[in-house]
């Protein structure tokens, strides 16, 4: 969870670190950097260029056509020049954003898919998809407005302080002493408001998480007549929401524009008194008192855009540390070598594994057992006996601390994840069919023809794939919800089947596969075992008592071992659950 504020010495690691990511624009910068430049430079000349004019021609109603016209014509090309060189301006910071933004997304993308299960199990994706969609947009309007904002604003001040002294060094002094009034109420804004939008932030999080959840298991909120709940929590979430947005517009309103035109007001007031009273004793030349308030004007309206534009500072801070944080975090998925060395046989070995999700309670406890190649061994126990945490640490998806796991004598660790991925074929309970056809959900594993693929359905029996009116090309929705659920698990099982893995893994493959289905695939099931080693987590024992071994699991730990009758021999655990399955009663 993030800190409910963000201090001075964060805030600046964080730009340092955002505006490290211009680094590969620096060309594109620099250039936008220039015409800025260019653009500041014709605001602070034109206000010169009308006190020349009253000074020099009205006043002394001197009306010469060659300067007068040299005067309008150079005024005119600087407007004009400025109009341009502003479009300039904003299409290339706004090009820059978009490219720092884009790189932004996919860094998280990418490192969200690097990430371990365990951050999956502790933060919700709506959240994980906020900071991914919500906190970027917020970094780009940094570099679209406030970058823009801050740089024209600092070189206009200087430019415009320039010009001023040049008219009148004395009164020029006098407008330094109201900088230290502007850098503390940046000051106060900028420590008040920190708090209010790290809030903002959060709450938008906790809106989003809300939605996405809602979202994915609409079906059971619409079973359980869950609507007015989850429309009473969103709502508080959403009440929360708006009042950290209510106590940032009362600060935007008392510390923005108000309090700075409040200062402005006082400047005018000093600039026109000192004018007024210097008037008694000498003659004040009008087009020097346009200038100076022309200048005074054009000094704090890019302090008041730089305040207004301090709001979206603060948000793109807030959100880019947000950002930060999925990107620095530390519990990714378990590494790898990256050896060259190969699973040839699929021989499994646990060694005296002991596993914990939250590092206080062990799911597992001295786990030992060996598979031999082209063996089936299968997992059976109550829920929460440790079955799945097995094939979680098996498929490394979890790092293990305590003992050690084996593929043909070499250390699960020492072997690439590419290896892992292609060598280890996992069928699961609840099969994740992605957005886009039948045929590019078996094709996941990477290139294979369209005759592999169909090779692959034809050996699970998928045969209801023949009577979709598009076949393999047939539409996928999100997540498969137009399949029934044994059609999504045999789609999973010609996905895995067509990567031709060394080591099969199915856990509880069957539990979602009507009787009639389940006999059905039973026999291509016997071949895809063929040759592979095996391991499955099964609740029905029906679907594995020509297990070559079955490890009955309790509380963590290995009680029973042994194949089908062997263990009903024993008359132990798995006997029980055999009986209670039957319905039979001793």
């Amino acid at each position: 969870m993030s800190k409910p504020s963000i201090s001075r010495k964060e805030q600046a690691e964080v730009l340092k670190r955002l505006f490290s990511y211009l680094k590969p624009h620096k060309k594109a910068v620099a250039i936008a950097l220039v015409i800025l430049l260019l653009s500041v430079t014709g605001e602070v000349i034109t206000p010169y260029l009308i006190k020349l004019f009253i000074d020099d021609h009205i006043t002394p109603r001197s009306f010469e056509t060659g300067p007068i016209v040299f005067l309008a014509v150079t005024y005119i090309v600087i407007e004009v020049a400025n109009v341009v060189l502003r479009y300039l301006q904003h299409y290339k910071f706004q090009v820059i954003a978009l490219k720092v933004v884009q790189q932004l997304r996919i860094d998280v993308f990418s490192k969200v898919h690097r990430l371990g299960m365990r951050y999956f199990d502790q933060v919700p994706a709506g959240a994980t998809v906020s900071r991914a969609t919500n906190d970027t947009e917020a970094i780009k309007d940094l570099f679209v407005n406030v970058l823009i904002s801050f740089v024209q604003a600092i070189v206009l001040i200087v430019g415009v302080y320039f010009a001023m002294f040049l008219l009148n060094p004395l009164l020029a002094m006098y407008v330094i002493f109201v900088i230290p009034i502007l850098v503390l109420i940046i000051y106060l804004y900028r420590k008040w408001s920190a708090v209010v939008y790290m809030t903002m932030r959060e709450k938008l999080s906790d809106l989003n998480a809300k939605l996405s959840e809602s979202l994915s298991g609409m079906s059971i909120v619409q079973a359980f007549r869950q609507e007015k709940r989850l429309n009473r929590e969103f709502d508080e979430i959403n009440e929360a929401h708006y009042s950290s947005m209510m106590r940032n517009t009362k600060l935007n309103s008392l510390l923005l524009r108000p309090i700075i035109d409040l200062v402005y007001f006082g400047a005018i007031i000093i600039l026109l008194s000192y004018f007024g009273i210097a008037s008694f004793d000498r003659a004040v030349e009008i087009g020097v008192v346009y200038a100076f308030v022309t200048y005074i004007t054009r000094f704090f309206e890019p302090i008041n855009q730089m305040m207004e534009q301090l709001a979206i500072f603060q948000q793109a801070v807030v959100a880019a540390k947000r950002v930060f944080e999925v990107m620095d975090e530390t519990d990714e998925e378990p590494r790898q070598e990256n050896t060259e060395k190969r699973i040839t046989d699929g021989l499994i070995e646990f060694r005296d594994v002991t596993f914990s999700y939250d590092g206080k309670t062990d799911v597992l406890k001295d786990i030992s057992f060996t598979v031999r190649p082209g063996e089936t061994t299968a997992l059976v126990g109550h829920t929460g006996s440790g079955k799945s945490s097995i094939i979680n640490l098996l498929m490394r998806f979890y790092e293990y601390e305590q003992g050690n796991i084996f593929i043909d004598g070499v250390s699960i660790k020492s072997y690439s994840q590419k290896e892992i991925r292609r060598k280890l074929g996992l069928v699961l309970q609840d099969p994740f069919l992605f957005y886009g056809t039948v045929k590019s959900n078996i094709r996941l594993y990477g290139e294979m023809t369209d005759e592999e693929i169909e090779a692959a359905a034809k050996f699970v029996q998928a045969d209801f794939i023949d009577a979709l009116p598009a076949g393999l090309n047939e539409h996928v929705t999100e997540r498969g919800s137009t399949y029934s659920s044994g059609q999504r698990q045999l789609i999973a099982f010609a996905r895995t089947i067509a990567a031709n893995p060394k080591i099969l893994v199915l856990d509880e493959a069957t539990a979602s596969i009507d009787t009639e289905t389940e006999t059905a695939i039973q026999q291509s099931l016997d071949k895809m075992r063929k040759g592979r080693t095996t391991i499955a987590i099964a609740h029905r024992l029906s679907t594995i008592q020509d297990a070559d071994q079955i490890l009955v699991l309790h509380q963590g730990e290995i009680v029973e071992r042994g194949n089908h009758q062997e263990l009903l021999s024993q008359k132990g655990l798995y006997h029980k659950m055999y009986l209670l399955q039957n319905g039979i009663v001793e």
